[in-house]
């Protein structure tokens, strides 16, 4: 049976390239980057040289990236790490609840956190909603701004309907706020900004990454969705901005985020985003993408009566399109396709355990019974044309059986 792979939003295959460059550190450059020998200062060579990578990447310093073993610990080591510098930073602020801001549509590695914070008393959170495009609204961002506001965190793309957010126009706007609060008083101190922190886990092999087009302090990538192994990931950190440490026990990564390097991964990473930083060449990979992600969403539409996209198509990264097929469960749809061969999702990965309805989907404004109704396909740059062919060959015949088989008509 032909395999196809349509689910590259949940992780991407590993490039040959990437493993070819990781295969040494596996096995003869082995050694701890933290010792101080030969062998721990080969292994730091692959460190560094990663690192340089995503700076280039980002467009920043090479001491603003801090490594992790993905973008859920980095946005935890953000989140709470961003709030626990504000905490110690005056006595008085240990009474203190401090303001942050995302938006119904984030990763639960951005919503579980914030939650904990709240049951924590140590935050309070607003959480704005998007336009039925898939869009958070920069004035709904600014509106929800307070005196006590300190962090801003909307992610780059969104995971389920590949919507890119307008972080360039939210960075302008957090940044005319702390310039006011400037001109009024030329004393602030770095605890009297507020921050912005964007999630581009799903951003990375699409969009712009250089922080300074952004307007971003923070911002966090992960190896496995950009053709690079799991358990790695990184993380832009502003020079001058305060973080504190939320796991102790080394002096790595400036002693934000200790813990032995997993030298092999990063270097996998660094791989990775060396693929990234080929412009050239990247931009054709995605253009290739965006092609064959437009005649799937167009001939299914065609196919299939009542099929609708779910979010803005100009406004998408290239290798996205959700589709909802009313009367069609989804769950069905997905382990229907999965016996021809054909992995798809019906949502995020990380909720994939989970009845509920998509809670992207639910902010778009749909019904719960066509969130459930809702496929997701995400393509990659081993996608060919035949594997496309194959899924609008075979999904209309899955719509059609399910269609038959439901009590709603």
């Amino acid at each position: 049976m032909q395999k196809i792979y349509l689910d590259h939003n949940a992780t991407t295959p590993l490039d040959p390239y990437v493993l070819e460059k990781m295969l040494p550190y596996y096995k003869e450059i082995f050694g701890n980057a933290s010792s101080v020998h030969l062998f721990g200062q080969e292994a730091q060579k692959g460190v560094d040289w990663a690192k340089e990578e995503v700076a280039k990447l980002f467009g920043c310093k090479f001491k603003e990236v801090i490594f992790s073993s993905g973008a859920t610990e980095s946005n935890n080591l953000i989140l709470r790490g961003l709030l626990m510098a504000f905490r110690y930073a005056k006595k008085e602020n240990w009474n203190k609840k401090f303001h942050i801001i995302t938006s119904a549509i984030e990763h639960p590695a951005i919503l579980e956190p914030l939650k904990e914070l709240e049951k924590e008393g140590l935050a309070e959170v607003t959480i704005v909603g998007i336009n039925k495009k898939g869009f958070v609204e920069v004035d709904e961002v600014k509106k929800t701004i307070k005196d006590n506001t300190i962090l801003v965190s909307i992610m780059y793309v969104n995971n389920e309907i590949g919507t890119i957010q307008p972080i360039a126009e939210i960075g302008q706007v957090i940044a005319k706020i702390n310039f006011e609060r400037t001109k009024k008083n030329s004393k602030l101190t770095a605890f009297d900004k507020i921050y912005f922190h964007t999630d581009a886990a799903q951003a990375t092999h699409f969009c712009d990454m250089r922080v300074k087009n952004l307007g971003v302090d923070f911002m966090t990538i992960s190896g496995h969705k950009i053709y690079g192994p799991k358990g790695i990931g990184a993380s832009y950190i502003k020079e001058g901005t305060p973080i504190h440490a939320v796991t102790f026990g080394g002096h790595q990564e400036y002693n934000i985020r200790p813990g032995t390097y997993n030298v092999a991964g990063i270097v996998g990473l660094g791989a990775a985003v060396e693929l990234i930083n080929n412009k050239k060449e990247n931009e054709k990979i995605n253009k290739q993408i965006a092609k064959l992600r437009d005649k799937l969403a167009n001939e299914l539409q065609k196919k299939i009566p009542r099929a609708t996209i779910n979010g803005d198509m100009d406004k998408r990264v290239s290798g996205n399109v959700n589709l909802s097929f009313a009367n069609a469960e989804g769950e069905s749809m997905m382990l229907m396709l999965d016996m021809e061969g054909i992995a798809a999702s019906t949502g995020s990965a990380c909720a994939s355990g989970s009845l509920a309805p998509s809670h992207v989907l639910l902010a778009l404004g749909l019904a719960p019974e066509i969130c459930h109704a809702s496929l997701r396909f995400s393509l990659g740059k081993f996608t060919t044309e035949e594997e496309i062919d194959k899924v609008i060959e075979i999904l209309p015949g899955i719509i059609e059986k399910l269609r038959k088989m439901s009590p709603l008509k």
